[in-house]
């Protein structure tokens, strides 16, 4: 399985299939991920986007495959009248690091990315 950010899209429900999300982790640390560095990629996103503190960041690290990352809340704000979260992710794997910023929101019980061309729109 690779994925990268499919944990960050459905914290407050069960997560559904990354597949639809393949496209983001093109030429990224996560095409190295197994299951289990998946498994707990997916939990720490959840830690971070349902409680994690801004400026703290919330970490996991696979023993077996020695493939690692963290997620950071940057800031929180709200976004037609959802609440959001700006997050860096950064993971390792393979000699592979990456760091990249996406903007997520609670929508219908689910985070879900938003893009920065979407926030800058017009209500």
């Amino acid at each position: 399985m690779r994925f990268f950010l499919a944990a960050a899209l459905l914290a407050a429900a069960p997560l559904a299939a990354a597949d639809n999300w393949a496209a983001l982790f093109n030429n990224s640390p996560a095409e190295f991920f197994d299951d289990e560095d998946m498994q707990m990629f997916l939990a720490t996103a959840r830690k971070t986007l349902d409680g994690g503190k801004v400026g703290e960041p919330v970490s996991w690290e696979n023993p077996k495959s020695r493939h690692r990352g963290n997620f950071t809340v940057l800031k929180d704000f709200d976004w037609k009248g959802k609440a959001c979260r700006q997050v860096r992710v950064h993971n390792e794997a393979q000699g592979r690091k990456s760091d990249n910023t996406h903007n997520l929101c609670s929508i219908d019980g689910r985070w879900r990315l938003v893009a920065a061309s979407q926030l800058k729109a017009k209500k």
